[in-house]
């Protein structure tokens, strides 16, 4: 009888592991700081919905600030919307940039745009 060994190894090795887990670790740090980003063009999104009903620019206008007040909005004010008029319904467009520091010269620039319904 004899054992054969296996003259291979399978797996990972420390160094791959290590380059794997910076990986890891740096999509982890950039995806905690853009969820706030997108939580926050939700609530851009929801604020504007409520503002929709408004029948006058400056009421428009002064609904989203209640609303970005409530939800700690600081992307967009109310000076920033866009409101027009499609027949009878209130139309409220934005847009607005966020800019996250990566390292050195470094920026991830994220623009956000959206309408009311």
């Amino acid at each position: 009888m004899t054992v054969r060994f296996k003259s291979r190894q399978r797996g990972l090795s420390f160094l791959g592991l290590l380059i794997v887990g910076g990986l890891l670790a740096v999509t982890g740090v950039i995806g905690a700081q853009i969820v706030p980003t997108v939580i926050e063009y939700q609530a851009v999104t929801k604020a504007i919905n409520k503002a929709s009903v408004g029948t006058t620019v400056a009421e428009v206008r002064s609904t989203f600030d209640k609303a970005a007040a409530i939800d700690n909005i600081s992307s967009v004010s109310g000076k920033d919307l866009d409101v027009t008029k499609e027949g009878d319904k209130v139309v409220i467009s934005f847009a607005y940039q966020r800019e996250i520091h990566l390292t050195g010269p470094a920026y991830l620039t994220l623009k956000y745009t959206g309408r009311s319904r």
